[in-house]
């Protein structure tokens, strides 16, 4: 079968709306950096300068602690209530913080 002119003149408009309509759909969006998994070893305290918690209704699909390090790598662990590890972590840099470290929760790095 051979397309006529206006066919894929027809084909290459509809291409072409379709590709500017997901530019614009993408750059209404706010990106959100999320962790797809979870490792369950062990960081070591000392090269963890700060952490967060990932929330399921942040738009990310899983729950998580994103601890940041001194050379800012973001790694990701199980929430703190499904491993003891991650929350005696979280109490080693919550103890920090109220030392008057810069360390801590929440903190930009």
């Amino acid at each position: 079968m051979i397309a006529t002119g206006a066919t894929l003149h027809s084909a290459a408009v509809l291409l072409l709306a379709c590709a500017l309509w997901s530019c614009a759909t993408a750059s209404t969006e706010e990106a959100v950096d999320c962790c797809l998994r979870t490792s369950n070893r062990p960081i070591p305290h000392r090269i963890v300068k700060s952490y967060r918690i990932q929330a399921g209704d942040s738009g990310c699909t899983i729950l998580a602690t994103v601890f940041v390090t001194v050379k800012k790598k973001k790694l990701c662990a199980p929430d703190p209530f499904s491993s003891v590890w991650v929350s005696k972590l979280i109490q080693k840099l919550e103890k920090k913080a109220k030392k008057g470290g810069k360390n801590g929760k929440n903190n930009k790095g």
